[in-house]
């Protein structure tokens, strides 16, 4: 039994450890300089500027142009780039 409540625990302690790291990605949410916008599904792999429910870090993107990740650019150039100004929004 003390093998199953070890698994058990190792189990609850990854969830919350999981949990508490989108709480601090959505926590530590930067606003924007003037003239500037997040665009969602621009980032390149590693080129991210802040975590996602995810991750909790900038440069930790897995993949290139992830709907959920995101960079600052210039107002109005979001969608020249293919991206869009909503987490997790089909392309258009």
């Amino acid at each position: 039994m003390s093998q199953k409540r070890a698994l058990l625990r190792s189990a609850l302690a990854g969830v919350v450890a999981l949990s508490a790291a989108a709480a601090v990605a959505q926590a530590h949410d930067p606003k924007p300089e003037p003239g500037r916008e997040k665009c969602y599904g621009v980032a390149k792999k590693g080129q991210n500027d802040c975590g996602t429910a995810t991750h909790a870090c900038a440069g930790l993107a897995k993949t290139d142009n992830a709907p959920d990740e995101w960079k600052f650019v210039a107002k109005g150039t979001c969608a020249k780039l293919g991206g869009t100004l909503k987490p997790g929004a089909a392309k258009k």
